[in-house]
């Protein structure tokens, strides 16, 4: 690669050359499905008779916002689900999460993760962490847990058990923070068997965030009750400026729109500001952008593999999410490999990453993060918690090309910071 730009060692360059020509089969298979997931997405639209008038934005209470309704109608038929909540109010795809879980559960109700440990910004909405602050434990929900079994897989065995008198119960799609596969759409299907067979009334409820458009299918068209997510990651496409979505049964959507709103006025209020051009727009523009992240991906997994780090999924891995897992032994190596994704970013490459208390996690993290939506997670960004295996959290790239560019950085202050050797 000529790179006239960029101070990249060229053993760094030789390397990456290796990495890149094994990953083109790979490629080739994400180029697929962003086809097929960009034909959907474009059907969607046409047979809801997207126009110029859906984008015009509402205010005070947004009564009949055909846009915001529409959107809500494209979604759903997209993701195989008879209703959506797709709304600029979610703050994060945790606060997507929160208004599911407490839109359907109720005092004395059993919550029953079904992935061993949720998601660190997980635990004090649970009541897991954190005592007194309105968590699902203070209004008298219980809270059980399945552990994975030793392998990071889940115990498909004890499920149907497992599942008896239980409310809901919840699979997180991604690792998270961990060293496990994420689960893929035919892992979820095979769970939502044994779910129904242990207990037919339990609402099967799946954080899809980090998963859109990885595969063809979504969970709720596997047997899903409701898919949770956030609107900067996959399917805002990089456009969506903030937002998240609740999709699935129509029942459990009311729900989970009173609890957004109030009892009685759920989705018929709610003005969108302008921000549903943003939210169209980005869900157009997701398979291709989510097929971009996954190229950053693989390249990632390809590069560090030949350079000696344990990478998980492997370059040429089943990937049902984003993510991409690089175990960089110690903190030094995290924090250069974090710093130099930053140096790759279009907005803030100047800044130095440094690890801190953020909110919702109980350990120090470190982010990378230049971003042109604050902690977009489909732009090129890094994270991780200040704790062993010392593993950076990868995911995103609005384009191969400058994630390609950031992954290389990432190499090269590794280098210049002297945990990295090259012969």
């Amino acid at each position: 690669m000529n790179n006239p730009f960029f101070k990249i060692d060229e053993r760094i360059l030789t390397l990456a050359g290796r990495a890149e020509e094994r990953c083109r089969p790979v490629f080739e298979e994400i180029d697929r499905r962003a086809e097929y997931n960009a034909m959907k997405v474009l059907s969607a639209f046409g047979e809801h008779r997207v126009s110029e008038s859906h984008f015009a934005g509402s205010t005070g209470y947004g009564y009949g916002d055909i846009g915001r309704d529409t959107l809500d109608a494209v979604f759903a038929q997209i993701v195989g689900a008879e209703d959506a909540l797709v709304r600029h109010n979610f703050v994060s795809g945790t606060h997507a999460l929160t208004t599911a879980l407490f839109g359907v559960l109720r005092p004395g109700d059993v919550l029953l993760s079904l992935t061993g440990a949720p998601y660190d910004t997980m635990e004090e909405v649970i009541g897991i962490r954190g005592e007194g602050s309105g968590s699902l434990k203070d209004f008298g929900v219980h809270y059980r847990q399945l552990d994975l079994l030793p392998d990071g897989t889940p115990d498909y065995a004890a499920i149907p058990e497992a599942v008896k008198g239980v409310k809901v119960a919840y699979i997180q799609r991604s690792r998270g923070y961990s060293l496990r596969d994420s689960l893929s759409i035919a892992h979820i299907e095979e769970i939502a068997k044994l779910v129904k067979q242990g207990n037919p009334d339990a609402i099967l409820m799946v954080d899809n965030c980090y998963g859109e458009f990885v595969e063809d299918k979504e969970p709720t068209q596997v047997g899903a009750d409701l898919i949770m997510g956030s609107l900067i990651k996959n399917p805002g496409g990089g456009i969506a400026r903030t937002g998240g979505y609740i999709a699935g049964r129509k029942d459990l959507v009311e729900l989970c729109a009173y609890r957004l709103t109030s009892p009685g006025i759920g989705k018929e209020a709610g003005c969108t500001l302008g921000e549903n051009r943003n939210m169209y727009l980005g869900l157009f523009h997701a398979p291709t952008v989510v097929a971009s992240a996954l190229k950053t991906a693989v390249f990632a997994a390809s590069l560090f593999s030949l350079l000696g780090y344990e990478v998980l999924p492997k370059f040429d891995g089943h990937r049902t999410d984003i993510i991409q897992t690089v175990c960089l032994k110690d903190e030094p190596s995290l924090t250069a490999f974090c710093q130099g994704i930053q140096k790759g970013s279009p907005v803030d490459s100047f800044v130095v990453p440094e690890a801190w208390d953020m909110p919702g996690y109980e350990s120090q993290v470190i982010m990378a993060a230049g971003a042109f939506t604050m902690g977009a997670s489909i732009e090129l960004s890094a994270d991780a918690p200040i704790r062993e295996p010392f593993a950076a959290w990868l995911q995103g790239g609005l384009t191969y090309p400058s994630g390609k560019i950031g992954i290389l950085l990432a190499a090269q202050s590794m280098l210049e910071g002297g945990s990295l050797t090259l012969v």
